[in-house]
């Protein structure tokens, strides 16, 4: 059965994006097949896959209007065998007021992943291999992308910061949770937490890692991510850091926490 996985966070800075692609970078290296869905108008998620999103591009905006099938739009990364994506463009920034008014606009995401995935098209992804995982980035905000992603979602992997802001607002997320279980998507859970921008020179960070244990128990992946400029470089350079630099600390911990993700069931 395909996992759908929603990450978001409607803090920004908290490594979002960088966990989206990295993650998903690691479980294609490990044999899955992984499409990723950039929800975000920046398209960061895909300058970091190296697929194109300049304007005019087939982008996840045509997905939301109707004007295109998920099919259509997705590419392959080329850097990583088994790992696709479909970009966002700049055309999405739009998205959020035009599904305003559209009818049922929380399930245009949905819509469009469950015709895809009911077709049996994935199978066409790599020959005689079906999707494994599909990863949604969505923007740092609580509006209609973002509610998209959580109700076309099985699963949230909510990435923490480890600063002193870190819980912060994270309330008001776990709100829109769980009014999109009591009324959109009964489904959905929070079914890992990852710790990010770790420094284990500082006190601060092992009392932030503490403090989310504490409310989360083991809902909280034991891989941490550190702070790692590699991390910062690789999206630069149209990669993520498991081909960007595949022996630095990030890329090692992204191994780690998809292996441990990957073990959810």
């Amino acid at each position: 059965m395909t996992r759908i996985i929603t990450v978001a966070n409607q803090k920004g800075g908290v490594g979002k994006t960088t966990t989206t692609v990295n993650m998903a970078a690691a479980l294609a290296q490990a044999g899955h097949q992984v499409l990723v869905l950039d929800l975000d108008p920046q398209g960061n998620a895909s300058t970091a896959l190296g697929i194109a999103h300049a304007e005019g591009v087939l982008s996840i905006y045509e997905v939301l209007s109707g004007e295109a099938d998920l099919a259509a739009a997705i590419a392959p990364c080329p850097d990583i065998p088994g790992l696709f994506g479909v970009p966002a463009t700049v055309d999405l920034a739009g998205a959020e007021i035009e599904l305003v008014t559209a009818q049922d606009r929380e399930f245009a995401l949905s819509r469009a992943i469950d015709g895809y995935l009911s077709t049996g098209l994935e199978a066409g992804i790599a020959v005689g291999k079906k999707l494994d995982f599909v990863i949604i980035d969505c923007p740092p905000s609580l509006g209609l992308l973002t509610l998209n992603g959580l109700v076309a979602a099985q699963e949230v992997l909510l990435p923490i910061q480890c600063e002193y802001y870190a819980l912060e607002g994270l309330s008001q997320l776990l709100r829109t949770i769980e009014m999109v279980r009591a009324s959109l998507n009964p489904d959905l859970e929070v079914s890992a937490i990852l710790l990010t921008m770790y420094d284990g020179r500082t006190r601060l960070a092992s009392q932030v890692a503490d403090e989310v244990r504490h409310h989360f128990g083991t809902r909280v992946l034991s891989t941490v991510i550190p702070r790692s400029v590699r991390l910062s470089e690789a999206p630069s350079y149209s990669q993520t850091v498991l081909t960007y630099d595949p022996s630095s600390s990030g890329a090692l911990c992204y191994r780690e926490a998809a292996l441990e993700f990957a073990a959810i069931k």
